[in-house]
């Protein structure tokens, strides 16, 4: 079992390992092994004064893969699972590590997450500033161009799309707010009317 001292049992014999895979154990025999004068066995060594080490306590349920008995002794609580994104994490860990589903659910959730934080920071009395933040003001004051043109940088290929991808989702956002607006003023117009 994982987080204990103990070794835990072979699933076959060494002589059935050995048979199996070529060259299985080759380091069984302490004459082939050059760390042995220096090695020492000893579980004293290690410091650890648990057999298991304590549980940390859960303050929400957390995600834990398929693949594992019980979540992990200790995990990170910096980033509780919330919305969407959070929604989408735990279905993720329905599927096993092993599977493409598991880590493309995962991306796709960190995705939503940022476009969440971005919709939440319109709420706040200072919400995010795409020009400030990307640093995009730099480029004409700390030499951009000059440090581009005439490089052999590997960043070039990708950088027509840099525009693109930061500025998108905000023009997004902004043409289905305006769409939005417009649709309530028109609304509010029918009910004058009427």
């Amino acid at each position: 079992m994982a987080y204990t001292a103990d070794k835990p049992p072979l699933w076959q014999s060494t002589d059935e390992l050995r048979a199996r895979i070529p060259g299985w154990g080759v380091d069984l025999d302490p004459k082939d092994r050059p760390s042995v004068p220096r090695e020492q066995f000893d579980p004293d060594l290690s410091g650890a004064h648990w057999d298991f080490p304590e549980r940390q306590t859960e303050r929400w349920p957390r995600e834990r893969s398929i693949e594992h008995k019980f979540l992990t002794p200790v995990f990170g609580t910096s980033c509780a699972p919330k919305g969407m994104s959070g929604k989408m994490r735990k279905y993720a860990y329905g599927f096993g590590e092993g599977r493409s589903a598991h880590w493309l659910i995962l991306l796709a959730a960190d995705r939503v997450d940022a476009l969440e934080s971005h919709l939440r920071s319109f709420l706040t009395l200072r919400p995010d500033n795409p020009v400030t933040e990307t640093g995009v003001l730099s480029e004409f004051s700390h030499h951009g161009v000059a440090s581009r043109v005439g490089k052999k940088r590997a960043d070039l290929t990708h950088q027509p799309l840099d525009p693109i991808i930061v500025a998108g989702p905000w023009l997004a956002a902004g043409g289905v707010g305006y769409l939005g607006v417009k649709r309530l003023l028109k609304a509010a117009r029918r009910t004058r009317r009427a």
